[in-house]
């Protein structure tokens, strides 16, 4: 029992922010529901104050209420994994994109089926991001590339590729019009989606970049990264007004960290 516990004081240790001090935390109880898919949660964001919209490997787009842990609606369309699930907060529209080539987007009011589809990748549709005022949509893919589209009529206006690319997760920066792109080619990248072009490349990382988010006021970045045994799996805080500085990392995770989001007040990251 004693190298029981001596073991769980080690992996404790090891939860810390590098460059950052006066961190603490409190442990809260999560409340649990039934499962709102029929196989693994592959994506998730909020709609509303009380709801969330999750993609999954059962192929489906799910509307969730936390609060009552009810489903309150089901999109069936893609014909493989959801991979990405993305939407303007507090809107009626929501878009998806899957391992079938493809992004969708959806009316929350409609059970007619996706009202629009966005068609053009040679591979799986990893990255997800629309523009703030909700008029034009980004995708990546492993295919390498990046393509912009009219979120109206569905037509690619402009497409990039970069050799190696293989991109895992895409955010846009509010109030520009500028996207961020995490790769398994271990690089950040930021483009201008006004002529799809990388404006600036970070430093680049130890392991493959799992996912990326800015903070609501659009002055910090943070990435995050694959790993195991500790080695990795860290999040990185980027000052995006100071030529992309890094700020700090968290490290602790012990496994690859999937996904770092900020909370929606100030710059709090989780």
């Amino acid at each position: 029992m004693g190298k029981l516990q001596s073991k769980q004081k080690r992996n404790i240790s090891r939860y810390r922010i590098d460059g950052l001090a006066g961190h603490s935390s409190s442990t809260q109880s999560v409340q649990q529901y039934s499962p709102a898919h029929n196989d693994a949660v592959t994506s998730l964001t909020s709609l509303t104050s009380e709801q969330c919209v999750s993609g999954g490997k059962d192929k489906t787009v799910v509307i969730y209420n936390w609060k009552s842990g009810v489903v309150q609606q089901k999109f069936l369309g893609h014909e493989r994994d959801v991979t990405k699930v993305t939407c303007i907060f507090q809107s009626n529209r929501i878009f998806s994109a899957s391992r079938d080539k493809t992004a969708l987007m959806w009316d929350v009011k409609s059970k007619a089926g996706p009202l629009q589809e966005f068609t053009g990748h040679e591979l799986g549709v990893t990255g997800l991001a629309v523009s703030p005022g909700g008029f034009q949509l980004c995708t990546g893919s492993r295919d390498n590339s990046l393509r912009t589209w009219d979120v109206q009529t569905g037509i690619c206006l402009q497409k990039s590729s970069i050799s190696r690319n293989l991109v895992t997760h895409i955010c846009w920066i509010p109030t520009e019009s500028l996207v961020i792109q995490t790769s398994e080619d271990k690089m950040i990248r930021i483009w201008d989606v006004r002529e799809l072009q990388v404006t600036h490349t970070f430093p680049m990382k130890q392991y493959i970049q799992t996912h990326c988010d800015t903070s609501p006021d659009g002055r910090y970045c943070i990435t995050c990264s694959n790993g195991f045994g500790g080695e990795g799996c860290e999040a990185t805080l980027w000052d995006l007004r100071q030529a992309k500085l890094k700020v700090c990392e968290y490290k602790g995770h012990l496994q690859s960290t999937a996904a770092c989001i900020f909370l929606p007040s100030g710059t709090s990251s989780f």
